[in-house]
């Protein structure tokens, strides 16, 4: 009979997860101190248990979660899920982030390419007004 699991590696942990598409690329941010288990930042070994709290920053968002279970086997999205609480504060600044890029419009946008010989004349006239 096998005992009760004490502690699964963070880089696994978070690989079964699904925060990563890795373990290498887990262990690529624990390095680069992108992974914080109660507010220090770990190493790739450290054994992560039920009821902590990890703080992951990936890219411009940052997920606060609570350990929930402990798995070191990736299984699908929806069983990943099941394996850690997120909290409010992070749930909505990742949805107002979400809103925020919907609603972003990219200034560069309504350029297109070089101007017409009609629009280089318009800005000649309106560059010689002002000067």
């Amino acid at each position: 009979m096998q005992e009760p699991v004490q502690g699964v590696r963070i880089d696994k942990w978070l690989w079964a997860a699904r925060f990563f598409k890795s373990r290498s690329l887990a262990n690529e941010a624990i390095e680069l101190g992108r992974v914080h288990i109660n507010g220090d930042r770990v190493k790739p070994a450290r054994l992560v248990k039920v009821g902590e709290k990890v703080r992951v920053q990936k890219g411009t968002e940052r997920i606060e979660v609570f350990v929930r279970f402990l798995s070191d086997v990736r299984r699908s999205a929806p069983l990943a899920k099941l394996l850690y609480d997120e909290t409010i504060e992070s749930l909505s600044a990742r949805q107002e982030a979400a809103e925020r890029r919907r609603l972003y419009s990219e200034p560069a946008r309504g350029i297109t390419g070089r101007p017409t010989k009609r629009n280089r004349r318009a800005i000649e006239r309106f560059a010689s007004d002002e000067g």
